[in-house]
């Protein structure tokens, strides 16, 4: 008789969660199932520890505006709140879902919640020029929500914040609109492939979860 898929998820979860006591817990959602990991505090902890500024070190960056002169300060930004960091592109077949980001943005944002966008061309489907990338974003689907200038997102190319995550969760976007969210105090996060949309329940259920525990 086959297992219940119900049964394997709690067991999963309940070796993650005796696991995650010496360290950083971190899931990983894919499409079909759900993947857990855990990090471990020796090769996490570093980047996602508070610093003296209030923030963790992982968004402890100045990063420039996306076609702007004007730079995102990540530490101010991301400071006692749930963190989502996606990256974006402005030829994707999921290029649609800046619609649901902006929905889910609009529907936590008064509720110590953020989300990063960051443009790449690191798939070969961002425009050369900054203003389309900002045409796309602001006018054709009007995001609101702090979106920094193109960079890469993977490999040795990648900007600091992807690096990080990468590192902590050992899993580097394999497309446009892979999604990390990270709790508030460091200790999770969560890694969403492009497939996930924003506003669906895996999603959201984590942004609770992470936001309640962070009101306690």
């Amino acid at each position: 008789m086959k297992q219940p898929v119900q049964s394997k998820i709690g067991k999963r979860v309940a070796l993650i969660a005796a696991a995650g006591v010496a360290g950083v817990t971190l899931f990983s959602a894919v499409a079909g199932g759900t993947q857990q990991e855990v990090a471990t505090a020796q090769r996490a902890a570093q980047s996602f520890v508070a610093t003296d500024k209030g923030c963790l070190a992982t968004f402890d960056h100045s990063m420039r505006a996306l076609h702007s002169k004007d730079n995102h300060n990540l530490c101010e930004l991301t400071e006692n709140r749930v963190v989502m960091v996606v990256n974006t592109a402005s030829k994707c077949g999921y290029t649609g879902q800046f619609e649901g980001l902006e929905e889910l943005y609009q529907t936590y944002k008064d509720e110590d919640f953020v989300i990063l966008g960051f443009p790449s061309d690191s798939f070969r489907q961002e425009h050369n020029d900054e203003e389309e990338t900002a045409t796309v974003c602001f006018v054709n689907f009007g995001v609101t929500f702090p979106m920094m200038a193109t960079t890469p997102v993977k490999g040795d190319e990648a900007n600091a914040i992807f690096k990080a995550l990468t590192q902590a969760t050992e899993q580097a976007p394999g497309w446009n609109f892979h999604k990390y969210i990270v709790s508030a105090d460091g200790k999770q996060v969560t890694s969403f492939p492009s497939k996930i949309e924003p506003m669906d329940k895996s999603i959201t259920n984590v942004i609770d979860k992470y936001l309640s525990e962070s009101a306690e």
